[in-house]
C-alpha cells in the first residue's frame, strides 16, 4: 500500500479511532514550506498532535493539519509556524472543535479537484462539476490510500498522461494500488485490462469497488498479494508499471522488475522523498534500467524509468 500524506491512511486512521480526537488545526501555506510545517508540527512536543497530514490545494498552495486530543494554544501554534513556514504567503490559523465522527468523512469535503495532466480526480461530492475535456476518476477518501491528493500520485498520474503522448502501452500493472486511482485512470484512458495489487485485502476490496464506481470493473483485476506474488502476475511483463510505495519496499522490488517489465517498458517509481531517490534510481540502474525522467512535486520524487537491452544483471 501506498504512504499517506504523512502517515499511511491506514495508520492514520487507526491513530485516529484509537484517541478521541477532538480539535483539528489547519492553515493554508506555500508548496515550498508545507513539509517543513508538517515535519514541525509532527515532532512538536507542547501541542502534541495524534496525527498530522497535508493534501494539495492548487496554484502551489497546500493545506497543513493536525489532529489534537485537546484544543491546542493558538499562540503555541503560532509561534511553531512562524519558525518553520516563515511569513510570507500564509494564511489564517483555524483551530476548531470536531464532533466525533470519522476521520475520513471530516476530511472529504475538505478535498478539492485535482488535475494532473489529461486526469481529473475528484470525490463523489464533486462529481460532475469537472471540464468535460478531462477524463475523471471518481476517487473518494477511505481506508486506502491514493486520491491524488498527495504528491507521490499525481506524479505517478502526470508519469502516465506523459506516457499516454507517447503511444498506447498494452500490458499495464500497478502494484501496491491503494484506492486503485492509477489502475483506473489507465483503465478509463486505455480502455484495456489492467492488473492491479496490494498486500492489504481492505486496499484491494476498495480499488475494486472503486473500479466499478467508474465503469471500468470489467477492464481492472484486482488481487491481494506481495509485489508479484500471485499466478496472474507471477509470469506478467508490464509494458507500463506503476509502483508507488515505500523507499525499502521499491529498493527491494527493483531486481523483480527486469522480470516483469518488457524490454523497453516503462516503470513509474513513487513515493520518495527527494533525499531518497537517488538511491532507488542507482538500484534500478543495475538492474537494467535507465532514468527517463525525475518528477519532482512539493518534496517527493516520482521516477520514470525504462528497461534497456543490456547484459543480464544477475539478482
Amino acid at each position: 500500500m501506498a504512504p499517506g500524506p504523512k502517515l499511511g491512511a491506514m495508520q492514520l486512521i487507526d491513530e485516529i479511532r484509537a484517541k478521541r480526537v477532538t480539535h483539528q488545526a489547519r492553515i493554508e501555506v506555500p508548496e515550498a514550506a508545507a513539509m517543513r510545517l508538517a515535519d514541525a508540527l509532527e515532532a512538536a512536543l507542547n501541542p502534541a498532535p495524534v496525527a498530522v497530514g497535508l493534501f494539495e490545494r492548487g496554484h502551489d498552495r497546500f493545506e497543513v493539519f493536525a489532529h489534537y486530543e485537546a484544543a491546542p494554544k493558538r499562540e503555541a501554534l503560532l509561534e511553531l509556524i512562524a519558525e518553520a513556514a516563515g511569513g510570507a504567503g500564509i494564511g489564517p490559523l483555524e483551530i476548531e472543535a470536531l464532533p466525533p465522527a470519522d476521520w475520513v468523512a471530516l476530511s472529504q469535503g475538505k478535498r478539492g479537484k485535482v488535475v494532473a495532466g489529461r486526469f481529473l480526480i475528484h470525490g463523489s461530492h464533486d462529481r460532475g462539476t469537472g471540464p468535460r475535456r478531462l477524463l475523471a476518476v471518481e476517487i473518494d477518501a477511505g481506508q486506502a490510500f491514493g486520491t491524488a491528493h498527495h504528491a507521490s500520485t499525481r506524479g505517478c498520474l502526470l508519469a502516465l498522461d506523459d506516457a499516454l503522448k507517447r503511444g498506447r502501452p498494452r500490458a499495464v500493472i500497478d502494484i501496491g494500488t491503494g484506492t486503485g486511482v492509477l489502475a483506473v485512470a489507465a483503465a478509463k484512458a486505455l480502455k484495456r485490462k489492467i492488473v492491479a495489487s496490494d498486500n492489504d485485502p481492505v486496499a484491494a476490496a476498495t480499488a475494486a469497488d472503486n473500479a466499478r464506481k467508474n465503469g471500468v470493473a470489467g477492464l481492472v483485476r484486482v488481487v491481494t498479494a506481495e509485489g508479484f506474488g500471485h499466478p496472474r502476475l507471477r509470469r506478467a511483463k508490464a509494458d507500463l508499471l506503476f509502483a508507488n510505495l515505500l523507499e525499502g519496499a521499491l529498493y527491494a522490488l527493483a531486481p523483480q522488475l527486469r522480470r516483469h517489465v518488457a524490454e523497453g517498458g516503462i516503470a513509474v517509481l513513487s513515493g520518495l522523498a527527494e533525499t531518497q531517490a537517488r538511491a532507488v534510481e542507482a538500484r534500478t540502474r543495475a538492474h537494467g534500467f535507465v532514468l527517463k525522467k525525475r518528477i519532482i512535486l512539493a518534496g517527493w520524487t516520482t521516477l520514470v524509468i525504462a528497461r534497456v537491452n543490456a547484459r543480464r544483471v544477475e539478482d
